[in-house]
């Protein structure tokens, strides 16, 4: 991993400690250049999820600030990200703007579930319809 084109492992623990900010699940309280969190709106209903979402948003656009976000809901990451980082077994399968990757390759390569991509009739963006095994595919 590379902060400002610097390998991770060069960079000084204090240096590391000042710049990164780290949100696992249970909330910390941070003013950092460059939050990561892991999976912020777990355990949240749905209208929650998209609060702290949209919150997430206000952040990178009003002040800036480059957020680095873990989702497994693929849709709210395709509405939300720029940029996203699919990976599967600890390797990158794809990365680039959601609509420019997002498909039903990659979500079949990534998760091993068969889908249909649409698109987000709010956002503009790839919406993942998932199949299933209980519901017939209507695409045959």
């Amino acid at each position: 991993m590379l902060l400002d084109g610097r390998a991770l492992r060069s960079v000084r623990t204090r240096e590391l400690a000042r710049r990164l900010g780290i949100l696992p699940q249970s909330p910390v309280a941070q003013e950092t250049p460059l939050p990561l969190l892991d999976e912020p709106t777990t355990y949240l209903d749905l209208a929650h999820q998209i609060d702290v979402l949209d919150l997430v948003a206000d952040l990178n656009r009003r002040e800036g600030r480059t957020v680095v976000m873990v989702l497994h809901d693929l849709s709210h990451a395709c509405r939300y990200a720029d940029h996203l980082v699919a990976m599967k077994d600890g390797r990158v399968a794809a990365e680039g703007a959601p609509s420019a990757i997002v498909n039903e390759d990659l979500v079949e390569e990534v998760f091993g579930l068969r889908c249909q991509v649409g698109v987000d009739p709010v956002a503009g963006t790839p919406l993942i319809i998932p199949i299933g095994r209980h519901r017939p595919d209507p695409a045959g």
